[in-house]
């Protein structure tokens, strides 16, 4: 029998240009098929761009969590804390914190741990083999992840969490400041120890969203950017077509990867998506800090990365709605973190006020949409990430490649259902 190969081929329109699409079209350029890009955005800037750059086997415990409810409740009235909800009569906000607090539970997260363990294993790996590949030369390291705690209280709870990523597999050590500081020595610590994951590495973001959109160019993707989705046209049971402010789009399936944006352009499709955007901050050091492995300050979750050319210091989880106001609370409060767990560090006036957000789609349960929709046989939803966007970049590529070329998956889907809250 004789198969087609030219009939398997599609045409693909990815809606969203951040890690996610970019990934997307990254293994479906791979396979053959021809893709466009469609952002509402030049692609410069936004959560693909500001995050901590973190490949996170570690974690393994999704952000619906047993005490998260409590933690916010009591954080609600702290603008610069670390996780911040801010309260709103609007119903999906309504909708979309009951769903949390229904998912907050200790089955959920049991449930979850392997799903997401198994998905970062995939992302790191499928990472490593484009970095070895003759296609890039961008920045990334194994050095691991120490979660950096000050007090007893927090070191307890971190061992704890690090107990059951060894359950998992994981190699984790729990390291005094002694040991710390054997492993980062140019670096005066203040904290009492640190959990040590073998399993992390880190990145330059900047630097690999540059490469693949100079790459996938080269091979053929084509992007309109700064075009914003206004309406889709759908037809028994597909999409046709997609207008974007400048023109129409058509293709044989499409890729709804559009963060944060994404729940407003399911409505237009009847899909429920629930997501709120949550918004984190970043600000660059661009002078030597000594800094060389990436650490998390555990009691106020800034994470910090060495990157190319500078120091990453990154942070908060601020429940707020779609926008991109800088609080210079928070930013602040980044700051202090970081010069209260690096002893000497001063972070000069002109980094804070050059500090940059971005808006992390965050679904209720913690575990992102991935899958084919139920009532659109050509639509394929790639988005709610949360803070493991950039870690879940490739293997969410990978994923919705296979699921539009009609193949095997890497990893079952279980958990990641599109419409699982419908």
């Amino acid at each position: 029998m004789t198969i087609n190969l030219k009939r398997l081929k599609k045409e693909v329109v990815i809606i969203g240009g951040g890690i996610i699409g970019l990934c997307c079209a990254y293994y479906l350029q791979q396979d053959g098929h021809q893709v466009t890009i469609v952002d509402k955005s030049d692609i410069s800037s936004g959560a693909s761009f500001v995050n901590a750059g973190y490949i996170t086997p570690s974690h393994i415990i999704p952000l619906a969590a047993p005490g998260m409810i409590t933690k916010g409740l009591k954080w609600m009235l702290n603008s610069s804390s670390p996780f911040y909800v801010k309260p709103r009569l609007e119903a999906d906000f309504l909708k979309w914190s009951w769903l949390f607090k229904k998912s907050a539970t200790a089955k959920h997260v049991e449930r979850s741990i392997p799903i997401i363990k198994d998905i970062n294993l995939l992302s790191r790996e499928l990472y490593i083999e484009m970095r070895n590949s003759d296609d890039f030369d961008f920045h990334l390291e194994r050095k691991g992840l120490l979660m950096c705690y000050q007090t007893d209280k927090e070191g307890e709870a971190e061992w704890e969490m690090g107990k059951r990523a060894i359950k998992e597999g994981l190699n984790v050590q729990n390291l005094t400041k002694d040991e710390v500081k054997k492993i980062e020595p140019n670096v005066d610590f203040n904290i009492k120890g640190a959990v040590y994951f073998d399993s992390d590495a880190h990145m330059t973001p900047t630097n690999f969203m540059s490469q693949m959109i100079a790459f996938l160019k080269e091979k053929g993707v084509q992007f309109y950017t700064n075009e914003a989705i206004t309406d889709l046209h759908f037809c028994d049971g597909k999409i046709i077509s997609v207008e974007t402010s400048k023109r129409t789009l058509k293709a044989d399936e499409f890729v709804l990867s559009a963060g944060s944006w994404s729940a407003i352009l399911g409505k237009k499709l009847a899909i429920n998506i629930p997501l709120q955007a949550g918004k984190g901050y970043r600000i660059d050091v661009e002078q030597d800090t000594g800094i060389t492995m990436p650490a998390i300050l555990a009691e106020a979750k800034v994470a910090v990365t060495p990157m190319q050319g500078f120091t990453r210091f990154a942070g908060t989880m601020e429940i707020g709605g779609i926008n991109h106001t800088i609080n210079p609370k928070r930013v602040n409060a980044i700051a202090k973190a970081a010069e209260t767990f690096y002893n000497g560090l001063e972070i000069p006036k002109k980094f804070i006020d050059n500090a940059a957000c971005g808006l992390r789609p965050c679904s209720p349960d913690g575990l992102p949409y991935i899958g084919k929709a139920n009532n659109y046989k050509n639509l394929t939803v790639a988005t709610g990430h949360a803070m493991m966007g950039w870690s879940l970049g490739p293997a969410t590529g990978k994923l919705v490649s296979e699921l539009i070329g009609e193949k095997t998956t890497s990893m079952k889907l279980e958990g990641f259902e599109v419409e699982r809250f419908s």
